[in-house]
């Protein structure tokens, strides 16, 4: 799932359990990984978050998290 969060304001790892809690209310499933666009990512951010594991994409826009169940 693709999911737009603008607001930089808000700490890196609520803006993925937002998405996250979205993702699982809609899918019925827990997510497991995120990828973000490397401009997005802050360099302290963690590279888990729960039991998501962050990546990088440079096909993910800025501010999109591209969020949902991998191997």
């Amino acid at each position: 799932m693709l999911w737009f969060d603008g607001n930089r304001d808000t700490e890196f790892g609520a803006r993925i359990e937002r998405a996250s809690s979205f993702y699982s209310e809609k899918y019925g499933r827990q997510p497991n990984l995120c990828l973000v666009n490397p401009r997005t990512i802050p360099q302290e951010a963690p590279g888990q978050v729960g039991p998501i594991k962050i990546g990088t994409s440079s096909a993910v826009l800025p501010d999109h998290f591209y969020i949902g169940v991998g191997e």
